[in-house]
């Protein structure tokens, strides 16, 4: 009998993604009720070291496959260790981050496994007839699709920034197990030699503590070097509205919104932004919000913490030579 939830977890450079933590600890939750062990699967070379970490976080079991091979993400290797682990302990349901690897390796586990997937997932909890019950958004947003399946394993890739972070135990403890690699050779068409990464400071916007984002009130894609100058004095990523990316200022993966990236920083800076309920749903759980914007009736104030009202090329150098005295 199918037992166990499984999370994915994704790792880069022995660094987990935030968004691997979040599933842990929304799945601790959901296995209690459930009635469910939780279960950790990671893939990679040097590993070891992470069970602690994500044992921390809530789960019952650690998973290692640590093999050369896996250094690097292929999407082969990757599906061929996943797709026989599921075969052999048939887990009731696997969960992984809706990032770009979970969406690539996702969609091919569900093929070999026969089985159907929920994608870009906003909401999950415990069903007890299905087992587990979705909320995705269909129609660029406009709507949710609540999505629920009976066929095991229940498959489904969650929105980074859905699930709030527990706070870990560090005395907890899980049992690990290593697993063999068995992959076969047929699945190993492309080997990763290299991964050439865009260079800036600043940091990834979905895993960022501080986000500078701009709107329709920047007026244009030259005046984005205002926030630029303001996110490398604070340490801050830099977003944007879907009205600035569509008008081309700035390029679609900065964008903060319900068909962008949900994100939930510990401050998060909103300039020239009015508030449209697509850009809300991707920041609202933000800890702190300010907003600066001209027009004092904008909607983006009714959700901010601190509102400045007044024109953002004025406000936005200013805060910035503050900023400047506060690190010096």
């Amino acid at each position: 009998m199918a037992k166990g939830i499984w999370i994915i977890v994704e790792q880069s450079k022995l660094e987990i993604r935030k968004v691997s933590l979040e599933l842990i600890s929304q799945g601790r939750i959901i296995a209690d009720k459930a009635g469910e062990p939780l279960v950790a699967v990671i893939l990679g070379k040097g590993v070891t070291e992470l069970a602690q970490k994500v044992t921390a976080y809530g789960v019952d079991k650690v998973i290692l496959v640590d093999d050369d091979k896996l250094a690097e993400y292929t999407t082969g290797a990757y599906t061929s260790v996943l797709n026989k682990l599921i075969q052999k302990e048939e887990p009731q349901a696997v969960l992984m981050g809706n990032t770009a690897i979970g969406k690539d390796l996702a969609p091919r586990l569900a093929h070999r496994l026969g089985v159907g997937m929920a994608s870009d997932c906003t909401g999950m909890e415990y069903d007890e007839n299905s087992f587990l019950a979705f909320k995705r958004p269909i129609y660029g947003g406009k709507a949710f699709a609540h999505v629920a399946t009976s066929v095991r394993p229940v498959l489904a890739t969650i929105r980074p920034n859905t699930f709030p972070l527990t706070i870990p135990d560090t005395a907890r403890q899980a049992v690990v197990v290593n697993e063999t690699a068995a992959i076969d050779a047929a699945d190993l068409r492309a080997i990763v030699k290299e991964i050439a990464i865009a260079a800036s400071k600043r940091p990834e916007l979905i895993e960022a503590n501080v986000i500078i984002s701009g709107g329709r009130g920047m007026k244009g894609p030259e005046n984005y070097h205002i926030l630029e100058e303001c996110a490398d004095v604070i340490g801050a990523a830099v977003g944007a509205s879907r009205a600035a990316v569509d008008a081309g200022w700035i390029e679609q993966k900065f964008q903060v919104g319900q068909t962008g990236k949900t994100v939930s920083p510990t401050l998060y800076i909103a300039c020239g932004i009015s508030g449209a309920i697509q850009h809300l749903a991707g920041m609202g759980s933000s800890k702190v919000i300010v907003a600066i914007n001209k027009d004092p009736e904008a909607n983006i104030f009714n959700l901010a913490d601190y509102g400045i009202v007044g024109d953002l090329f004025e406000v936005i150098p200013l805060l910035t030579d503050e900023f400047k005295k506060l690190v010096c």
